[in-house]
Formats: structure tokens, sequence, C-alpha cells
């Protein structure tokens, strides 16, 4: 796995081989991360990315958030409840000389509670498959105050997911077995 686009482009991240399935640990392919990206630059929706916070739910090595830093993101949250989930973003975290502008959080993504700072723009869930995660850390989410106004939701799962209002879809691809959905936040 690799930073696929921006400064970090090359960056070589920590290897996880084809995944580790006791910790639920699946990463996102170079191709599929490289195909969201693309959604959200090159989208009629506007690139959500420079200057965004941004929070990495089911952040297991990290990818999505560095992936995000590379591009102009200014700081990333990633939230992971698994030991080597958090163990892969540290190093990560560290081989992108990004230590201050991320933070790793311990965290049921699915029970988030209250939000105590700043809502966030860009929002990435890449939990594991066919369980109906999405939709309960988006509920979650959505409940504590985390998505800002106008804010952009980046879903990767097997099947669709359900997106729960005031958010609204905007587009769904299909990249082998990972579906990915768009959904955007009113802006008030």
């Amino acid at each position: 796995m690799r930073i696929v686009g921006g400064s970090l482009r090359g960056l070589k991240l920590a290897d996880v081989g084809e995944g580790d399935t006791a910790a639920h640990l699946r990463p996102t392919t170079d191709r599929v991360r490289e195909a969201i990206f693309n959604l959200l630059i090159n989208g009629t929706h506007g690139n959500p990315i420079p200057d965004a916070r941004v929070l990495d739910l089911f952040a297991g090595t990290g990818a999505l958030g560095l992936e995000a830093l590379s591009r102009g993101a200014a700081r990333v949250a990633f939230v992971d409840d698994g030991g080597a989930a958090r163990g892969l973003i540290r190093t990560n975290i560290e081989k992108a000389r990004a230590m201050g502008v991320t933070d790793i959080w311990r965290r049921d993504a699915t029970r988030l509670g209250p939000n105590r700072s700043a809502p966030y723009g860009l929002i990435f869930l890449d939990p594991p498959y066919a369980q109906g995660l999405a939709e309960r850390a988006l509920a979650s989410a959505l409940e504590g105050g985390w998505i800002a106004p106008d804010a952009m939701i980046v879903c990767e799962e097997s099947r669709a997911p359900v997106i729960p209002a005031p958010l609204t879809q905007i587009d769904q691809r299909r990249y082998g077995d990972s579906i990915v959905t768009l959904a955007r936040m009113p802006s008030s």
C-alpha cells in the first residue's frame, strides 16, 4: 500500500498483507483509494479536501486519512477500537511525519458520544463489511454533532448503505466487491 497522490505520493505504508481478519483489517486497495479521491477532487460537488478537518472512522491502517493529508487536508482524527489498527496508524503517521496534525482515538465508531471540538468537513467510513456498522456510525456522528454543515461523507461497504436524514446521497460507484457512497450534509 502506498499513498497514491499529493505531497506524500509514493510513500509506502505499513504492510498488512491480505489483511488481518481477527482484527477486522481489510485495507482499501490503492486502486479504490485513488478512485475515491478522483471522485472527491473531480466531482461536480466541489473538492472538500483542502484545509479540511477529517474524521476517519474504522480507520484501520489510516490510509484514507493520510491520503487526505497528502492532498491538502489540515488535520485528521483517526478512530478505531482495535489495538492492531492503532499500531498500524501510529506507524503510518510516523512514516508520513504527520504527528502534529493527527489524533488517534480508541473509540467504537458506532458510539462516538458528543463531539467536544469543531465538527468535521470530510468523513471517511470503511467498516468491516456487511454488518450494518456504517449506518450505526453515521447515526452516532449525527447525534454527537461530529458532522459539519456541508460536510462530505465517503462510505466504503460491500453493500449500499442506507444514508440517514438529513444526509443526502450524491454519488455511488462499485469497484470490485466495494461500493463507495458519497453523501453530503446540508449547509444549514
